[in-house]
């Protein structure tokens, strides 16, 4: 017998002021001393007015870690008291080794407690969710917290490509610009981290039931899409960091963020999505109609109209008015954008007694989604 799970607080953290459209570059830097030539068009395609960064906008430096981020979120929760177990999830952690999550309990110095880091993309955080939600549901914790994070800005700052930007000049005696795929995703992510407190009873407000929590991976049929510390071979196969010598790491920006945003634009929508809600529907008996809240994380608005075609398409239309999403002021979070999403419904009165919320959080690292099911009580 299993018990049943709650989410009795939820917070979030936002670092700095926003950071308008027009301001980005100022603060991200330009690559080769030119302005992006496509900053514009994927502006305007993603919808995104403003996000945050933790970066000092003078210096471009980091005024503080992933580990430092995501304590932020959790602190935000207030007085937990006795936490036993503590879920993360991110993207790029600072550091290949110790793992996220333990950096994150030195920043709390919570007393000894279960620590796990969950790794992956934008489904990072809901895996780290599901960890503290399965934690309670087989009584083996009484409290938990889960909490997903980005710190992506440093990774996009100019400074990140200078080294292949001089490289081309060098060899190629071209104009200093960074390929599309990597210059791309500069104007669509950005910083931030979220927290939610499980309980195995509800709290004294609003609380949401944890109906289910389901993952799905789909990298037995679609290649890589979006990588870091690689590179795609001709083949298509992701050649790792690792294999790489050490003077390419930074004349090819190794590390930088990439994504095939061919290979996304067609896949993402009905990959993610059709199949498994199929499932669902067998498995948990799912229907649209059951849904009062649909929450979709999307990188961008431009896909909002597919995704809504694609839902459509299989006989699961949710009308827009129950969709909700904070994308246009709070950027793409990747694996911190459902805490930062729900923390805002949640925090907006407007979730009554009785009403569902789905929670559908695609990755495009190798097309995984994952889809949380909760209830208001």
């Amino acid at each position: 017998m299993t018990t049943e799970v709650f989410i009795t607080r939820s917070a979030a953290f936002l670092p700095g002021a926003p950071v308008g459209n027009d301001e980005m570059e100022s603060v991200l830097g330009m690559v080769g001393g030119k302005p992006s030539r496509v900053r514009r068009l994927i502006l305007r395609n993603n919808g995104i007015r403003t996000r945050h960064y933790a970066l000092d906008r003078a210096s471009g430096e980091p005024v503080m870690t992933n580990a430092q981020l995501t304590a932020s979120a959790i602190r935000g929760l207030g007085d937990t008291g006795r936490i036993d177990c503590l879920a993360t999830g991110t993207s790029i952690p600072d550091q290949l080794m110790p793992s996220h999550g333990v950096m994150v309990h030195g920043e709390l110095g919570w007393p000894q407690l279960e620590v796990v880091s969950l790794a992956g993309i934008c489904l990072s955080g809901t895996a780290a969710f599901k960890y503290a939600f399965m934690a309670i549901a087989t009584g083996s914790v009484n409290k938990a917290v889960a909490a997903g994070s980005e710190l992506l800005s440093p990774l996009m700052h100019a400074r990140h490509f200078e080294a292949e930007s001089e490289h081309k000049i060098a060899s190629l005696a071209a104009h200093p610009e960074i390929a599309f795929e990597k210059d791309f995703l500069r104007w669509m992510l950005s910083d931030g981290a979220g927290a939610l407190l499980l309980e195995p009873q509800p709290g004294a407000g609003l609380s949401l039931r944890v109906k289910w929590i389901e993952l799905f991976s789909n990298a037995h049929q679609l290649p890589t899409c979006m990588y870091a510390g690689g590179e795609k071979d001709a083949d298509g196969s992701l050649r790792g960091w690792i294999r790489f010598p050490v003077g390419d790491w930074a004349s090819k920006s190794i590390f930088a963020i990439k994504q095939d945003v061919r290979l996304l634009n067609e896949q993402v929508a009905p990959v993610t999505t059709t199949e498994p809600l199929r499932v669902l529907r067998e498995r948990h008996g799912l229907r649209p109609e059951d849904v009062d809240w649909f929450l979709p994380h999307i990188s961008s608005h431009y896909f909002q109209p597919i995704l809504e075609k694609v839902l459509d398409s299989i006989d699961f239309h949710i009308p827009r008015e129950r969709w909700f999403s904070n994308l246009a002021t709070c950027g793409n979070t990747g694996s911190a954008s459902p805490y930062i999403m729900l923390d805002e419904l949640i925090r907006s009165g407007n979730i009554k007694s009785g009403q569902t919320l789905l929670l559908y959080v695609p990755e495009s690292g190798r097309f995984s989604s994952g889809f949380i099911f909760l209830e208001a009580v």
